[in-house]
Formats: C-alpha cells, sequence, structure tokens
C-alpha cells in the first residue's frame, strides 16, 4: 500500500512538472523571425560554406629573417613578437638564431591572420612542441610584442633586451622618429662608402 502511495505521489508530481515546463514554453515561445531579423536569411544547403578553420602549414623552413620565414611558398610572419631588422644591431644575429632553430626541422604554422604587408601571421611549432616566437624572446633576440601577444613572452624577456633590441622598442612604441633618424644615418653612412 505504501509503496502504491508513493508512486502516485511521484506520478503526480511528474505531471505537474511537465505542465510548468510547458506553460513556461508557450509564454516565452517567439516567433522564428522578428522584424528585426527580416535581413537574415534561412539556411540553404545549397549556397551554404563551411566556415574555415585555421590553416596549418607544415614544412621545412626557409628564413627570412628574425621573426619571418617561409613554409610551402607562404611568407609567415612569427606571431607576437618582434625581431630586428637584417639591417638594424642584432639584425643578422637574429637570423641566424633562427635558421638554426628550423634547421632539419618541420615547422607547424597554425596561421591566425594576415597583417598589413599580406604575410601570413602563424603560431610556429618545432617538432619537438617548442614555440618558434619563444625561442627567440628566450634567446634575446626578439621582444614580446604585447599589442599582437597580449603579453604572452613578455615574461620570457631577458632583462637587457629591450635597451639591445632599441629600434624594434621604439617601432612598438610609435616612435617612428627613432627608426627614420637611424635609417637615415645608416644611408647617410653607405653614401660615404
Amino acid at each position: 500500500m505504501f509503496i502504491i502511495l508513493l508512486l502516485s505521489g511521484v506520478l503526480i508530481l511528474a505531471l505537474r512538472t511537465r505542465r510548468k515546463v510547458r506553460k513556461n514554453a508557450r509564454r516565452n515561445r517567439t516567433a522564428p523571425y522578428k522584424s528585426t531579423d527580416a535581413h537574415l536569411k534561412p539556411f540553404d544547403v545549397k549556397t551554404a560554406k563551411p566556415q574555415a578553420a585555421n590553416p596549418i602549414l607544415r614544412g621545412s623552413a626557409y628564413v627570412i629573417d628574425g621573426d619571418t620565414l617561409v613554409i610551402r611558398k607562404t611568407q609567415i610572419r612569427l606571431f607576437g613578437v618582434d625581431a630586428p631588422e637584417l639591417n638594424h644591431p642584432y639584425g643578422k644575429k637574429a637570423k641566424w638564431a633562427l635558421v638554426s632553430l628550423c634547421k632539419g626541422q618541420t615547422v607547424q604554422a597554425e596561421v591566425t591572420e594576415q597583417d598589413a604587408y599580406g604575410r601570413a601571421v602563424a603560431r610556429c611549432h618545432l617538432q619537438d612542441g617548442r614555440d618558434l616566437s619563444a625561442e627567440m624572446v628566450k634567446l634575446g633576440l626578439a621582444i614580446d610584442w604585447s599589442k599582437f601577444s597580449g603579453g604572452k613572452y613578455r615574461p620570457l624577456e631577458l632583462p637587457d633586451a629591450r635597451k639591445k633590441l632599441w629600434l624594434a622598442d621604439a617601432r612598438q612604441k610609435g616612435r617612428m622618429h627613432v627608426w627614420e633618424h637611424f635609417e637615415a644615418k645608416r644611408v647617410a653612412g653607405d653614401d660615404r662608402d
């Protein structure tokens, strides 16, 4: 008898809950397309395209400079860091450090975006999982560009890295006059030779 009463109580409770759920669903129901959604079109299988995932490139890398390389004919800028240009102090050293990291390795580049110069920006990793951006920062030959990395690589910077890579630091801070002055001095020095 007790079991029958218990089961009937559970059944009554379940029915009441079900009614409340249905009542609330009716009350909250909205039209599928509101007047503000008039510009939206219904899903069409024939014209639908899959959302592009971040492309991943794998292969050997040809190094351009300390933060740029080429994989499978695609020029790639390392994500979140800034290394000196080839004709700037430590520029050649940065390039050769990246060459030695990539030599004989298959590099995997996950493209995240495209920069203002049309290069793919990518998170690049070696076969053993090391992040090339992080490795260049740890070597003191690149600095974190927090505008793009969110400060991810800043803790890895050597204490004197921003002094040593002062031109890259000036560019990040928008002090292009420092950059232009260096370039003008360099060109004037080349003309005398």
